[in-house]
Parts: structure tokens; sequence; C-alpha cells
């Protein structure tokens, strides 16, 4: 875990590894800017210089500072080369179930507050960015495939998406609320996964 006091560093690092270090300790709910700022021994207006508001900070943590975020998006947005399609999905699900499994805990303390969870979804829209960025994406990527004539006339892109990122949440639901006993390990889930959906798609 980064040092987010560590001298030589620049502020907006420093505010970014605070931030962090904040929401997987006490999660997002208990992260204010204050704390935040006085964590990275910054003042609240420098924070402020470097990024637009709290949820900035929650979504740059996301994506830069969990493993599975960058290879995500790179798999949602690349061409599946010399795999098959139906491997490149297994690749979106097993990276989106790690992704979701990480990113579960930090959010979770904001479905205590209703006001808290208002506030935090404005300020995401405001940033242009939240949860419907990966299935947007997803969606995309099944669209050309459906366009391009390797996906099953008919299909739907959107639904089919949907229900690929959806077991891809509910099984970092269950591993946090039952417990790992519970749920199939990734590298056997993602490829099951992708295997049931590429034969209703494919």
């Amino acid at each position: 875990m980064p040092t987010p006091k560590s001298s030589g560093r620049p502020a907006s690092e420093r505010l970014l590894d605070a931030a962090e270090t904040l929401m997987r300790t006490i999660g997002l709910a208990n992260t204010t800017t204050k704390a935040i700022a006085r964590e990275a021994g910054c003042s609240e207006a420098a924070l402020y210089k470097h990024y637009a508001n709290k949820e900035e900070l929650f979504v740059r943590v996301l994506m830069e500072r969990t493993p599975n975020a960058g290879p995500l998006m790179a798999a949602l947005g690349g061409d599946p080369g010399e795999r098959t399609l139906q491997e490149a999905l297994a690749d979106i699900a097993r990276h989106a179930s790690l992704f979701y499994a990480e990113a579960m805990p930090m959010a979770a303390s904001l479905f205590a507050e209703p006001a808290l969870l208002t506030r935090h979804r404005e300020g995401v829209q405001e940033i242009g960015a939240g949860p419907h960025v990966v299935l947007d994406a997803l969606e995309g990527r099944l669209r050309r495939e459906l366009e391009a004539g390797r996906l099953r006339a008919g299909a739907d892109p959107r639904a089919a998406a949907a229900l690929l990122l959806g077991a891809c949440f509910q099984r970092a639901f269950f591993l946090h609320f039952s417990g790992a006993e519970v749920v199939q390990p990734v590298e056997e889930f993602a490829p099951a996964l992708a295997r049931t959906l590429w034969a209703a798609i494919g």
C-alpha cells in the first residue's frame, strides 16, 4: 500500500494514495475530502485543484489502483486476435469478476446512507463516469461482432452484456456475503459463463 505522506511525490499522487488507503480501510461513505487531504499532508483546497470531487478520486482509485480494471477495459475494447470470441468473453468475465470483487467492499458502505448515495451518484454523473460504462463498452463490443456477422442473427448485445456482467457482479456479492466456499473459482466460473452465453448468441 502506498504511503500518502511520502516526500517528493506530487500532490496529485499523494492525494490518490490517501484516497486509496482510506477507501480500502474505512469505506467510501466514511472517506471525506478533508480526511483525504489530511492523510496526504495537503490542504482540502489543494485537493480541489487536482480533482473535481471525491467521486473522481474514487473512480481513479478503481481504474488505476485495482489490478483488473485496466485489463478489463482493454479486453472490452479489443479485438479477439487469434482467440475465439468465446475465449475473449471468458477473459472479460474473469477480469470483471475480480474487478467487482475488489470494488464492492469500497463502495458497499454507501448503500447504508441514502443521502450519501444520492450525492455520490450525482458526483459520478458530473464527471461522466459510473458503473454503466463497463456495460456500455461490452454492449458496443458485442454490437460490432453482430454487425460483422460473428453473432447469431437476432442476438441482443445489450441483454448479452447484462447477462455476463450481472453474473460476474452476483459472484462478487456472494463471495463477500457468504464466503469463498459458495462461489465457483474464477478460473472455472469465467469459461463456463462464456461458454453458456456463447451457446445463446454465437
